[in-house]
């Protein structure tokens, strides 16, 4: 039996745009960001075909899940699971930031250890990782053959592309993570496989990577 994701980045945040890390921070979706979600719901609803919705719990995929869940007439399912990486002590800085305030723990982060884990008690990669591949397995089983919207984060994402396509933590990321993209993987006999990834067509309005490097 095969499980259809359509694995939904939320869309744009203030911080977003100026490069600010936001981890467990609830930052709302911005004035643009709004438009986004109303284009991807849009899209969503006019499509069908979805079974079921789930959200991480933080309010920036909430008010990107609603308006196709509420159009959908379904049940918009929260999960603290699905947020993104806790990021500690980082959390509320943009890169040049975090290298002024913790330059030895910078340079450690910039090396890609999936060991590592910022101050302040945040998770490390290799931990989040885990924790994103193991919240999918409950939500999958209870759709078999059915098609199912996950609204969660770029890290989220980018851990989701990983454990389809079996690359290593430590492989550098060339594939996009955009706001309000539509990234569908099928899961199959406890693998996954990606069907399609990064598609906006839907947007009228810009989107952005999920890059940490403020614009110039």
């Amino acid at each position: 039996m095969t499980t259809r994701v359509l694995f939904l980045r939320h869309g744009e945040t203030d911080w977003n745009r100026i490069k600010r890390i936001q981890g467990h921070i609830d930052i709302p979706l911005s004035e643009h960001g709004f438009l986004q979600a109303e284009q991807l719901g849009e899209r969503l609803a006019r499509e069908g075909g979805i079974d079921a919705v789930y959200s991480s719990d933080l309010q920036r995929a909430q008010q990107t899940a609603r308006p196709f869940a509420d159009a959908l007439g379904l049940e918009l399912r929260l999960s603290e699971k699905l947020r993104e990486r806790f990021y500690g002590a980082f959390q509320g800085h943009d890169s040049d930031e975090i290298s002024d305030r913790f330059p030895a723990e910078y340079v450690e982060w910039q090396t890609r250890d999936p060991g590592f884990s910022p101050p302040g008690d945040g998770e490390s990669q290799r931990v989040f990782y885990h924790r994103v591949v193991h919240a999918m397995e409950p939500i999958v089983a209870a759709h078999p053959d059915g098609c199912i919207a996950v609204v969660a984060h770029g890290g989220v994402l980018d851990c989701i592309y990983r454990f389809a396509m079996k690359l290593s933590l430590h492989e550098p990321r060339n594939w996009p993570l955009l706001n309000c993209s539509v990234n569908i993987v099928d899961y199959q006999d406890g693998g996954a496989r990606v069907v399609s990834w990064g598609d906006v067509a839907h947007l009228s309005t810009d989107t952005d990577d999920d890059s940490l490097r403020k614009r110039a």
